[in-house]
C-alpha cells in the first residue's frame, strides 16, 4: 500500500491534503475566544494543538527541502521544544496562527512532492521514506484534531484516510515495545478491523493464531493514545496481542499517558516519528 511510486506518493499527498482541510475547516469557523479552550492535553489549548501542527510541518519541511539545516536545528531541539513552540504559536492572534498553518502544510506537501522516488527524508534520530513522512503528518493532522474535537464536544467522523493510520500502527508494533523497555515479541498477529462501512481492513498472517479486532477507528484511537483500552470495542486474543493494546502507539518517542487516560500526556504525537 506504501510502496514508493508515484502514484501512491500522489494519494498520500491528496489525503494528507484532505485530512489538514478538514480540521482547518473546523478551526476557522471558530470565534478568537474558542481557540483558548483546553484539550485533553493536559496544558494545551486548541490553539496550541495547532501551533504543534504548524511546528512540526514547518520542521518536517526543513528536513526535506534544506537536510543540512535541518541537522542544526535537530540538534538543539529537546523535549521541552515541544512545549515551547506550541506556546509560543498559541500566543499569537488565531489568524495569524492559522495563516502560518496553512502556509506550512502547503510548504510541506510542495517539497514532499520533489523528492525523487526511493529518496530518504532525514529525520530526528531516523530517516523516512516520502511514503512514511507523508503517513505520519496525516496520523499526527488526524490525532490532534481528536483532540480538537473532544474540546469542543464534536463527533469523529470516520473517512477512509484511517486506514493510513491504521497501517503506521501495526507498522510501530516493535517500537512500541521498545518505548515501553519491552523486548519486541516476533510473534504474528492477525489485525481484522472493521470500517465504519462494513468492510475490512486486515494486516498479518491469516493463519496467525493470535489476532486483534474491532473497529478500524478504535484501533486507530488506541495507537495515537486517545483512548484507554477499556473505552474500546477491541478484542485481543493471545498475550502478545494483549500486550500489545497495552502498549500500542504509532508514534515514536516516550509514550504518553494515553495508555491509562484519556490524552495523550503534553501532546507529543508523531513529532519524532522515526
Amino acid at each position: 500500500m506504501h510502496r514508493e511510486d508515484g502514484a501512491v506518493r500522489s494519494e498520500l499527498l491528496a489525503d494528507l491534503a484532505a485530512e489538514g482541510a478538514a480540521l482547518d475547516e473546523l478551526v476557522s469557523a471558530l470565534p478568537a475566544v474558542d481557540w483558548a479552550r483546553p484539550t485533553p492535553a493536559a496544558g494545551w489549548t486548541i490553539a496550541h494543538q495547532v501551533a504543534h501542527l504548524a511546528w512540526t510541518d514547518e520542521l518536517a519541511r526543513s528536513a526535506v527541502a534544506d537536510p543540512a539545516a535541518f541537522a542544526v536545528r535537530a540538534a538543539g531541539e529537546t523535549v521541552d521544544s515541544v512545549d515551547v513552540a506550541a506556546a509560543r504559536g498559541a500566543a499569537d492572534p488565531p489568524a495569524a496562527l492559522l495563516d502560518r498553518w496553512r502556509a506550512g502544510r502547503a510548504g510541506l506537501a510542495a517539497a514532499l512532492a520533489t523528492v525523487p522516488e526511493g529518496a530518504r527524508v532525514p529525520w530526528i534520530g531516523s530517516s523516512m521514506s516520502v511514503a512514511s513522512m507523508t503517513t505520519a503528518r496525516l496520523m499526527e493532522t488526524w490525532a490532534h484534531g481528536v483532540d480538537v474535537r473532544d474540546a469542543l464536544g464534536t463527533p469523529i467522523v470516520e473517512t477512509a484516510r484511517l486506514d493510513h493510520v491504521a497501517h503506521l500502527g501495526v507498522r510501530a508494533r516493535a517500537s512500541a515495545f521498545a518505548v515501553h523497555g519491552l523486548a519486541p515479541p516476533d510473534t504474528p498477529v492477525r489485525v481484522d478491523l472493521t470500517r465504519a462501512d462494513g468492510t475490512h481492513w486486515t494486516a498479518g498472517p491469516e493463519d496467525a493464531g493470535q489476532r486483534v479486532s474491532g473497529p478500524l477507528q478504535d484501533f486507530c484511537l488506541r495507537v495515537v493514545q486517545r483512548r484507554p483500552r477499556a473505552a474500546l470495542a477491541l478484542v485481543a486474543v493471545g498475550p502478545d496481542a494483549v500486550r500489545w493494546l497495552d502498549v500500542a502507539q504509532a508514534f515514536a518517542g516516550a509514550p504518553g499517558r494515553g495508555s491509562e487516560a484519556h490524552g495523550h500526556g503534553r501532546g507529543r504525537t508523531g513529532t519524532l516519528r522515526g
